[in-house]
């Protein structure tokens, strides 16, 4: 039987057992769909209410709204959170936000990104679930669908605020099915768009083009790495630097790996800047072997049989050659894009390779016992907790002292509290510099002790007690959060 037979076999919707798109009484779509559909709504669930409980923060949600809510109003993407005048496109250059500009000009909310974001993640799930029911039936179609949704690197992203590789998780999941089954183009077209989303994407492009060029149609992949490498290094060397009021690319010492990096106020060990320095160092420390490890655990280790999964290598050597340790681990969103990457490998290699029934089902099993053994350790099961529904009464009267701030005005925040700001005033962060005259109210909660972003609370304490030294008037004050007006 060819290849387009066996396709089109499995595409019947009333075969049983492994090649049939139902299973009796399940219909196709819920495999895919269905489980997208609920895994939208968990992380929904879970980054609202966690925006709810005042866990954002303005680095990042605040500044990813603020570039939006600029998109909306058709404004350049200036970010106030970040500095003065500061265009995010010359920090990191994502485009890709900017579709969120109409949906959020009818609904200018934080709430509105979160969401957003969670569609986004959740579609993912789509193309790779669909992709396993057609080649195995409904079993791997659920183990798969479950898998995707609760893997650690997407619930990770989900918890963790707004960013912009949103966008390239369902991206890069409807490439790798494309690749899997072999249509050029259609894996092309669908990883091209990834150039948006942001710079380091570009080496991603250029590794599908590689797959390409070696598996597919050659000259098709040559042209798709040279869109990739090239597109990369044009943002980093010339967009980046343009649009940046430091005429440079800030990150350029993090992902090098030469000498150090200091993010959050830590300074982070790199190599020495040569090239055997970088190769010592991207191996080590240990908790890179701990991020390979969990990426391929899901898939039961059979990821690593497939081609596909050496997509996942642009992304990780960046990572790891870098000198900030919060690029190695398993923390924050960094390994979102690579979920989508490991389980088309998964699936391409369930589909490509000879096992055995028995063997097939063992697989199965073991990618569904790592999946339910990890959901403990990462934010799902923060659902399951009765204080992710209740109101904390600090919370409470932080919320209080917040609606004393009307609409339209300048506020210097500090780094949770103007997450809750940013749709309806114009927020800058406490400690940072200050243009004349001054914000119009200055709101400082003294429990925020977030030091990813550079207002930790010692620094936004030492700033409000500035403002009162310049004559700024106490409004209110409760539990820590203070309230000052010009």
């Amino acid at each position: 039987m060819t290849v387009v037979a066996q396709r089109r076999l499995r595409a019947l919707p009333g075969l049983p057992g492994e090649l049939g798109g139902r299973d009796g009484r399940i219909p196709a779509w819920a495999y895919s769909w269905g489980v997208a559909g609920l895994f939208a709504v968990l992380y929904t669930l879970l980054s609202v209410r966690r925006h709810d409980q005042q866990l954002t923060a303005g680095f990042d949600l605040g500044i990813f709204e603020q570039a939006v809510r600029a998109y909306a109003h058709l404004q350049a993407p200036i970010t106030p959170l970040k500095g003065a005048g500061f265009d995010v496109l010359g920090d990191h250059f994502s485009p890709a936000v900017a579709l969120l500009a109409p949906l959020y000009r009818v609904f200018p909310s934080p709430v509105t990104l979160l969401v957003a974001q969670s569609v986004l993640f959740a579609l993912a799930i789509v193309p790779l679930a669909d992709w396993a029911r057609r080649t195995r039936g409904p079993r791997a179609a659920l183990v798969v669908g479950l898998g995707v949704g609760a893997s650690w690197g997407i619930v990770q992203a989900a918890d963790f605020d707004f960013h912009e590789i949103a966008f390239a998780v369902p991206l890069i999941a409807f490439a790798v099915r494309a690749l899997g089954e072999e249509r050029w183009r259609a894996a092309a077209l669908w990883s091209l768009p990834l150039l948006l989303v942001k710079e380091d994407q570009g080496l991603t492009v250029a590794a599908i083009g590689v797959y390409v060029a070696l598996l597919g149609p050659r000259r098709l992949g040559l042209w798709l790495t040279a869109a990739g490498a090239l597109g990369t290094c044009f943002e980093v060397l010339v967009l980046l630097p343009a649009l940046n009021e430091h005429g440079g690319f800030d990150y350029w010492q993090q992902v090098t790996g030469g000498g150090s990096a200091t993010t959050g106020g830590v300074t982070q060990a790199g190599g020495d800047g040569s090239l055997v320095g970088l190769l010592l160092h991207v191996p080590w420390p240990g908790v890179k072997w701990l991020t390979v490890l969990m990426l391929l655990g899901p898939t039961a280790f059979l990821a690593v049989r497939s081609p596909l999964t050496l997509l996942c290598a642009p992304t990780l050597l960046w990572r790891f050659a870098s000198g900030n340790s919060h690029y190695w681990g398993v923390a924050y969103h960094y390994s979102a894009v690579l979920m989508p990457i490991v389980f088309g490998g998964f699936v391409h290699a369930l589909g490509r390779l000879p096992l055995r029934r028995r063997v097939r089902r063992g697989l199965l099993a073991g990618s569904a016992a790592v999946t339910l053994a990890l959901i403990p350790f990462f934010p799902l099961r923060e659902l399951a907790f009765p204080s992710e529904w209740t109101t904390s009464p600090h919370v409470r009267a932080a919320d209080a002292v917040l609606s004393e701030i009307p609409d339209g005005v300048t506020v210097a925040a500090s780094n949770r509290l103007a997450a809750q700001l940013v749709h309806r005033t114009t927020v800058t962060l406490v400690c940072s510099p200050q243009t004349t005259p001054g914000p119009a109210w200055v709101v400082v909660d003294s429990t925020d002790s977030k030091a990813v972003a550079p207002c930790s609370s010692d620094a936004a304490e030492a700033a409000l007690a500035g403002f009162e030294a310049q004559g700024y008037q106490l409004i209110d004050t409760r539990d820590g959060v203070t309230l000052l007006r010009r």
